[in-house]
Protein backbone atom coordinates (compact mmCIF):
# COMPACT_ATOMS: atom_id res chain seq x y z
CA UNK A 1 0.00 0.00 0.00
CA UNK A 2 2.81 2.25 0.62
CA UNK A 3 4.27 1.66 -2.73
CA UNK A 4 0.74 3.02 -4.41
CA UNK A 5 1.02 6.22 -2.18
CA UNK A 6 4.73 6.66 -3.37
CA UNK A 7 3.90 5.87 -6.75
CA UNK A 8 1.30 8.22 -7.18
CA UNK A 9 2.38 11.18 -5.08
CA UNK A 10 5.88 10.81 -7.38
CA UNK A 11 3.58 11.08 -10.30
CA UNK A 12 1.52 13.35 -8.94
CA UNK A 13 4.57 15.80 -8.08
CA UNK A 14 6.40 14.96 -10.47
CA UNK A 15 9.46 13.43 -8.60
CA UNK A 16 10.23 16.32 -6.21
CA UNK A 17 10.86 14.73 -2.71
CA UNK A 18 9.77 17.53 -0.54
CA UNK A 19 6.28 17.48 -1.67
CA UNK A 20 5.93 13.00 -1.75
CA UNK A 21 7.26 13.11 1.74
CA UNK A 22 4.96 15.43 2.88
CA UNK A 23 2.06 13.60 1.23
CA UNK A 24 3.28 10.20 2.64
CA UNK A 25 3.51 12.08 6.05
CA UNK A 26 0.18 13.23 5.52
CA UNK A 27 -1.52 9.98 4.46
CA UNK A 28 0.60 7.53 7.11
CA UNK A 29 1.09 10.72 10.26
CA UNK A 30 4.52 10.22 9.97
CA UNK A 31 7.43 8.62 7.52
CA UNK A 32 8.27 4.86 8.09
CA UNK A 33 11.72 3.54 7.59
CA UNK A 34 9.85 1.14 4.85
CA UNK A 35 8.33 4.59 3.10
CA UNK A 36 11.84 6.64 3.04
CA UNK A 37 13.34 3.13 1.51
CA UNK A 38 10.55 3.11 -1.13
CA UNK A 39 10.94 6.55 -1.91
CA UNK A 40 14.68 6.71 -2.18
CA UNK A 41 14.22 3.61 -4.09
CA UNK A 42 11.15 5.27 -6.49
CA UNK A 43 13.30 8.43 -7.26
CA UNK A 44 16.57 7.04 -7.60
CA UNK A 45 18.13 8.10 -4.69
CA UNK A 46 20.66 7.35 -1.99
CA UNK A 47 18.28 6.61 1.24
CA UNK A 48 20.53 8.89 3.66
CA UNK A 49 20.09 11.69 1.15
CA UNK A 50 16.22 11.49 1.33
CA UNK A 51 16.81 10.93 5.21
CA UNK A 52 19.07 13.72 5.04
CA UNK A 53 16.12 16.14 3.64
CA UNK A 54 13.57 14.63 6.01
CA UNK A 55 15.34 14.62 9.26
CA UNK A 56 16.34 18.71 8.19
CA UNK A 57 12.70 19.90 8.55
CA UNK A 58 11.25 19.42 11.55
CA UNK A 59 7.56 19.01 10.04
CA UNK A 60 8.80 15.87 9.31
CA UNK A 61 8.35 12.98 12.01
CA UNK A 62 10.47 9.57 11.79
CA UNK A 63 7.81 8.30 14.86
CA UNK A 64 3.80 7.88 14.49
CA UNK A 65 1.79 10.64 16.67
CA UNK A 66 -1.01 10.65 18.16
CA UNK A 67 -5.09 11.29 17.38
CA UNK A 68 -4.46 14.44 18.52
CA UNK A 69 -1.66 16.65 18.22
CA UNK A 70 -1.41 19.86 20.97
CA UNK A 71 1.68 22.05 20.07
CA UNK A 72 2.42 24.98 22.84
CA UNK A 73 4.40 27.85 22.08
CA UNK A 74 7.38 28.22 24.32
CA UNK A 75 8.92 31.57 22.50
CA UNK A 76 9.84 34.44 25.00
CA UNK A 77 6.26 36.30 24.80
CA UNK A 78 4.48 33.06 25.62
CA UNK A 79 6.97 31.92 28.03
CA UNK A 80 6.86 35.23 29.86
CA UNK A 81 2.82 35.00 29.80
CA UNK A 82 2.65 31.24 31.27
CA UNK A 83 3.47 29.08 28.72
CA UNK A 84 5.48 26.57 30.74
CA UNK A 85 2.73 26.07 33.26
CA UNK A 86 0.41 25.12 29.73
CA UNK A 87 3.38 22.25 29.48
CA UNK A 88 3.22 21.07 32.95
CA UNK A 89 -0.34 20.63 32.64
CA UNK A 90 -0.61 18.86 29.62
CA UNK A 91 2.29 16.66 30.52
CA UNK A 92 0.52 15.77 34.20
CA UNK A 93 -2.45 14.94 32.09
CA UNK A 94 -1.18 13.39 29.71
CA UNK A 95 1.37 11.15 31.42
CA UNK A 96 3.98 12.44 28.50
CA UNK A 97 6.29 14.84 28.24
CA UNK A 98 7.31 17.11 25.44
CA UNK A 99 7.93 15.05 22.47
CA UNK A 100 6.35 12.23 23.80
CA UNK A 101 2.96 10.20 22.59
CA UNK A 102 0.25 8.68 24.86
CA UNK A 103 0.80 4.88 24.75
CA UNK A 104 -2.92 4.82 23.35
CA UNK A 105 -1.87 6.57 20.43
CA UNK A 106 -4.60 9.76 21.03
CA UNK A 107 -2.29 12.42 22.18
CA UNK A 108 1.21 14.10 20.95
CA UNK A 109 2.47 17.21 23.15
CA UNK A 110 5.28 19.11 21.19
CA UNK A 111 6.76 22.56 22.15
CA UNK A 112 8.01 24.85 19.66
CA UNK A 113 9.75 27.96 19.71
CA UNK A 114 7.84 30.37 17.96
CA UNK A 115 4.22 30.29 16.60
CA UNK A 116 4.55 34.15 15.29
CA UNK A 117 1.17 34.33 17.42
CA UNK A 118 3.12 36.88 19.96
CA UNK A 119 0.12 39.63 20.70
CA UNK A 120 -2.22 36.62 21.78
CA UNK A 121 0.56 34.30 24.31
CA UNK A 122 0.41 32.09 25.55
CA UNK A 123 -0.67 29.86 22.34
CA UNK A 124 -1.67 26.44 22.19
CA UNK A 125 -2.45 24.66 18.63
CA UNK A 126 -4.42 21.52 18.89
CA UNK A 127 -5.45 19.76 16.20
CA UNK A 128 -4.31 22.82 13.34
CA UNK A 129 -6.33 25.07 15.85
CA UNK A 130 -5.13 28.16 17.44
CA UNK A 131 -5.74 29.17 21.03
CA UNK A 132 -4.36 32.15 22.24
CA UNK A 133 -4.57 33.59 25.91
CA UNK A 134 -4.54 30.24 27.02
CA UNK A 135 -4.73 30.17 31.54
CA UNK A 136 -4.50 26.74 32.99
CA UNK A 137 -8.37 26.42 33.10
CA UNK A 138 -8.48 27.14 29.35
CA UNK A 139 -5.94 24.30 28.57
CA UNK A 140 -7.96 21.96 30.96
CA UNK A 141 -11.01 22.73 28.90
CA UNK A 142 -9.19 22.17 25.87
CA UNK A 143 -8.41 18.87 26.98
CA UNK A 144 -11.35 18.14 28.17
CA UNK A 145 -13.17 18.54 25.14
CA UNK A 146 -10.47 16.84 22.77
CA UNK A 147 -11.33 13.92 25.11
CA UNK A 148 -14.73 13.50 24.72
CA UNK A 149 -14.20 13.99 21.21
CA UNK A 150 -16.19 17.52 20.81
CA UNK A 151 -15.30 19.82 18.15
CA UNK A 152 -12.94 22.87 19.10
CA UNK A 153 -13.47 25.90 17.67
CA UNK A 154 -10.50 28.37 16.96
CA UNK A 155 -10.20 30.95 20.28
CA UNK A 156 -8.35 33.08 17.47
CA UNK A 157 -6.16 32.88 14.73
CA UNK A 158 -3.00 33.89 13.95
CA UNK A 159 -1.99 34.69 10.59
Amino acid sequence: MVSTIIEDAAVRHHGLLIPVLQEIQEHYGYLSEEAVKEVANKLGMKISDVYGVASFYTAFSFTPKGKHIITVCNGTACHVRGASRAVDILSEELGIKPGGTTPDMQFTLETVACLGCCAIGPVVVADGKYHGNMTPAKVEKLLLNLRKGESIEKDKICV
